[in-house]
């Protein structure tokens, strides 16, 4: 047997999603992380107003955590306490009600309620961001990362599994390509032999050995064999080693590709053209979830 299987996790997916909540005297903050793959390093922040000004702050505590895939941050506030300071401008409002009296007669609690509807009769005073508030968000933020990550590691973990169980299938088939190759030679020698007789042609036997030596060197795919069980191998070192990642087990995937269809495309024989169809469907399931690894 081929050595394609051992089992050990290091993959991570891209798809993901983590939530973190903290409850501060006055408001309840959630923080929502969601990721899909993604080329870079694509983040979306929604996030209210008055913590604009601390959003490259997390945006940066998300990038370095997170790396890759299509990043969207959700920030709500509910505020459960009074959390802006509302007051009358006094001085406004009686200026106002001295033009309005000049203008109009009117009893004086009906002044003032024309004089609270007029511009910057009320004043409102929002308050600073406050800095605990804030070692407080960044905290959950990091809660909600590492919910992330361990959504991530546990899809990582589906997806190997995934990964190496095709791998071990396009290893067997691989030995079944390399256990008919000998009777698909002898299938194409005869094919030559016959197509010669049928020509009705006297032929020089020596002559014919040289040919079909020639011919045959052209089917033969003993290379591409040994260099696809070396790729599969790879694959699955890749797979397993500390530095894994998606790109390179990417760029593996595509030499596996090639030495198929180089296979497929000397086999000149049915059976062997059934098995490589088989492999290339595995590696078109590989190529795709391959877009989610980390």
């Amino acid at each position: 047997m081929l050595a394609f299987f051992r089992h050990h996790t290091m993959i991570q997916s891209m798809t993901g999603f983590g939530k973190s909540v903290v409850q501060l005297p006055n408001k309840k903050i959630t923080i929502e992380l969601k990721s899909l793959n993604s080329k870079n390093l694509d983040l979306n922040a929604r996030i209210p107003s008055q913590y604009r000004e601390k959003e490259l702050v997390l945006r940066n505590k998300i990038g370095k955590a997170v790396v890759r895939g299509k990043i969207d941050l959700s920030l709500y506030v509910e505020v459960n306490g009074e959390e802006t300071k509302s007051g009358v401008n006094t001085s406004i409002v009686k200026a106002y009600m001295e033009q309005l009296n000049a203008v109009t007669k009117c009893e004086p609690a009906e002044l003032l309620k024309m004089a609270i509807r007029m511009p910057d009769a009320m004043k409102t005073e929002r308050e600073e961001l406050d800095e605990n508030e804030f070692v407080a968000i960044t905290n959950s933020l990091e809660e909600a990362i590492q919910a992330l990550l361990d959504y991530r590691n546990t899809e990582g973990a589906v997806l190997e599994k995934d990964f190496q169980q095709r791998i071990k299938t396009i290893g067997t088939i691989l030995e079944e390509i390399i256990k008919i190759d000998p009777e698909r030679i002898e299938v194409v020698r005869e094919r030559l032999r016959k197509a010669v007789h049928d020509l009705k042609e006297e032929v020089d036997e020596n002559r014919f050995e040289q040919e079909l030596i020639y011919y045959l060197e052209k089917f033969d795919i003993t290379e591409e064999k040994v260099r696809l069980a070396n790729h599969l191998n790879y694959f699955t070192e890749n797979l397993n080693s500390s530095d894994s990642n998606g790109k390179k087990l990417g760029f593996i995937s595509q030499e596996i590709g090639r030495e198929i269809n180089t296979i497929g495309s000397k086999s000149n024989y049915a059976p062997m053209q059934q098995l490589v169809v088989q492999m290339k469907d595995e590696l078109e399931k590989i190529k795709e979830q391959l877009l989610n690894v980390l």
